[in-house]
């Protein structure tokens, strides 16, 4: 076990028909100008804008709109949210969404309260020193972001994907109504759940010892979010299978399932974040795509965490050859990846990356990581290509 500090200030307000509350929470927090921030017309056309309207109007809390966030949000649309909120004086943002959009407001806020240019934060040459306070009406239940230190952002003209964290941009509250979710498509409610595990496996499979509270907290959300992702295959108006997932994906990603384990590999996010930056897939998708590729490479490094994976979370028996069950975990994973309809290798993403792109992907992520990447095992450049390439070979 590792010393370390928990910080997770936001706000939860849980339940059916929450976004009623949006108003007053931002009332509550000091709120006097809102920029709402969203993504396409589905929240216009579901009602729900105009209730957050509405809440907001009840409070007596004027506002401005920017909508058009799009997956893996773009550094384009945050400037022009930072221009309109120095423009109109904005002193919160609202972002009604899912994690792009989420991600989009947090960059904004950086933007609105820090000179110069947003992406250096992205870049690293730079810290914030503030950020606008951020309120959250979530619609999907993935990233996680809305309990998160963490943003990411896509330079279109580059195709360069980059996160950014910093505790300055946690959201002061976060509205989670699990009916809102109701009326996503199946592709992306899986999308979701992989990210979700994601998330929580990214702590988990650590060299970095355990904490055996930590531990079963990880696993149970794991089993809990496949448990959960199988009822919504096939039951996906399920109240209470949204609830569960909902609540997970804030718990995964809030820094709960990492306390003490001294983990935070995050290498098959950074490995994602280069195939997005390239295909724009889904992130959900290229997370599954990409991860028994990464798992294969690094297990015998990692071995006692993959072996209790697979015991503990996969439900494969245990036996003395540790490396055996090791695999058979990752491949009990794979399996339940393509059980919610998920790919399991660059082909079944529907990509075909030539040799060069794999080398580009590789050598932009080695960038964006300082040279290297992982706590289950440290990869660099040529590991990184070699994790790309077996992605590619299937």
């Amino acid at each position: 076990m590792f010393q370390f500090n928990y910080y997770a200030p936001t706000k939860v307000i849980f339940g059916k028909g929450t976004e009623k509350e949006a108003g007053k929470q931002v009332k509550s927090f000091g709120g006097t100008k809102v920029l709402i921030h969203y993504g396409s017309g589905s929240v216009v056309r579901s009602g729900l804008l105009g209730r957050v309207k509405d809440s907001l109007e009840e409070e007596g809390i004027s506002y401005v709109e920017l909508g058009g966030v799009v997956p893996n949000p773009r550094i384009s649309l945050v400037y022009q949210g930072i221009a309109l909120a120095k423009r109109e004086g904005v002193d919160f943002i609202l972002a009604v969404g899912g994690g792009s959009v989420i991600d989009s407001a947090k960059a904004i806020g950086y933007g609105t309260a820090n000179e110069g240019d947003v992406w250096d934060f992205y870049e690293h040459t730079r810290q914030a020193a503030a950020c606008l306070p951020i309120g959250v009406v979530l619609t999907i239940a993935a990233a996680g972001s809305e309990m998160s230190n963490s943003s990411v952002l896509t330079k279109e003209e580059s195709g360069m994907k980059r996160g950014y964290k910093n505790d300055i941009c946690r959201p002061r509250f976060a509205v989670m109504d699990p009916e809102l979710t109701l009326t996503l498509p199946d592709y992306q409610t899986a999308c979701g759940c992989t990210d979700i595990l994601m998330h929580t496996m990214e702590r988990y499979f650590t060299n970095g010892g355990n904490m055996e509270i930590t531990d079963r907290l990880a696993e149970g959300l794991m089993a809990t979010v496949m448990e959960n992702a199988k009822i919504l295959r096939d039951d996906p108006q399920n109240y209470k299978a949204r609830a569960e997932v909902m609540w997970a994906g804030s718990l995964s990603h809030n820094g709960l399932t990492g306390c003490g384990n001294g983990g935070d590999d995050f290498t098959t996010h950074g490995l994602e974040h280069e195939i997005s930056g390239m295909y724009d897939v889904a992130h959900g998708a290229g997370l599954a795509a990409v991860w028994g590729s990464w798992a294969r490479y690094v297990y015998q490094e990692c071995l006692p965490r993959f072996y209790r994976f697979a015991v503990k979370v996969m439900g494969v028996p245990e036996d003395g050859d540790e490396k055996a069950v090791a695999l058979k975990g990752i491949e009990a994973m794979e399996g339940f990846y393509r059980s919610i309809h998920m790919p399991t290798s660059f082909a079944e993403l529907g990509i075909e990356p030539t040799e060069e792109e794999l080398q580009e992907m590789a050598h932009k992520c080695s960038i964006a990581a300082g040279g290297k990447k992982g706590s289950a095992k440290a990869l660099y450049e040529e590991d990184m290509l070699a994790v790309y390439r077996m992605a590619a070979k299937g």
